[in-house]
């Protein structure tokens, strides 16, 4: 299954899905680290002004599980230290979820929400995209969002579309202006295509895979963060926990539902690979959907340190002919 396989699913999972005794125990560990742990750091979101926490809050977390889990996860990550959160109309029910969990917290968090009609469809219309955030703004129940991103840019044409005559940009900035949002990003899984959209509006900030697979067999990933670090972007990154693909004969059947593809191996492979992330010039990373993934996500950032050469080492040595998840020149 790959990435917009794996949204559609997302989108059309019953909703009646619900959190079991097994998935909520954690929550009360999770309080109990909160409790004994310092508070996840925070470090500067390029030239806007803000501090994100160095972990976000991927909202595919919430996807297709209670009011009560949301509440009480969403509640538990702020009291760990998250103000950072992200969540996109794709993501099944997350945004219905997240609205009402966040809803104590709004003013004191910092909200990323992504337009949706991004994909191998294509609609980066100004009018789909006006339509989009006003429904995103009912569902998370607040006036505005804090980041608004165009979501997984992957063709020229994408660009083409969104800074045309009725495109997409004109919608966001006119949001802008009136109060609906306060920083323009973009997220991409196109080393080409994110450098173009760079080079051709002054973007707030950028959400791109950065991840040790990716770099080191793919060249996957460094030029984009050296051309954002030049422009003073704020750099998120996404997949760190992330491995290569799912083989053919697991792709419609794997033992982690909200990951398309297969995630480093749980939980010290996973946390290196999380740790070499945060390790690079980037604000924050988003641990994946999956609770326990996420989880770890959240304990390495309470102790964080950046990872040594040694270990940096080990890690690339497991990536050695690893299949990657993007490759240069495919979108």
């Amino acid at each position: 299954m790959d990435r917009r396989d794996f949204l559609k699913k997302g989108t059309t999972a019953a909703a009646g899905l619900t959190a079991t005794n097994g998935i909520l125990e954690p929550l009360v560990k999770g309080e109990e680290t909160a409790t004994n742990s310092k508070p996840i750091p925070r470090r500067k979101l390029g030239k806007t002004g803000e501090e994100l926490s160095i972990v976000g809050f991927a909202s595919i977390v919430v996807m297709n599980n209670s009011q009560s889990f949301a509440n009480n996860i969403v509640a538990e990550a702020v009291d760990r230290g998250i103000n950072y959160f992200d969540v996109a109309p794709s993501y099944g029910d997350a945004q219905a979820r997240l609205g009402p969990a966040l809803a104590p917290f709004r003013k004191n968090v910092f909200l990323a929400c992504k337009e949706g009609s991004g994909g191998e469809e294509g609609d980066f219309t100004r009018d789909s995209a006006a339509k989009t955030l006003e429904e995103s703004l009912r569902q998370l129940r607040t006036d505005h969002v804090d980041l608004y991103q165009f979501h997984a840019l992957s063709r020229m044409a994408d660009l083409e579309q969104i800074f045309g005559p009725n495109g997409a940009m004109e919608a966001f900035e006119a949001a802008k202006k009136a109060g609906k949002l306060r920083f323009i990003g973009f997220s991409a899984h196109s080393v080409e295509v994110a450098i173009a959209a760079m080079d051709r509006y002054d973007f707030d900030t950028i959400l791109f895979p950065i991840n040790f697979v990716l770099f080191s067999q793919a060249n996957f990933g460094p030029q984009v963060v050296e051309h954002a670090q030049k422009k003073g972007m704020g750099i998120m990154a996404i997949k760190g926990m992330a491995k290569t693909t799912w083989p053919e004969s697991m792709r419609a059947d794997h033992p982690h539902e909200k990951c398309w593809y297969e995630p480093a191996a749980f939980p010290h492979e996973a946390a290196l690979g999380f740790r070499w992330t945060l390790s690079r010039p980037i604000t924050a990373a988003m641990p994946p959907g999956d609770e326990r993934y996420f989880r770890l996500g959240m304990d390495i950032g309470q102790s964080y340190v950046p990872v040594t050469k040694k270990e940096e080492q080990t890690l690339m040595a497991r990536a050695a002919g690893v299949n990657p998840i993007f490759r240069l020149g495919a979108g």
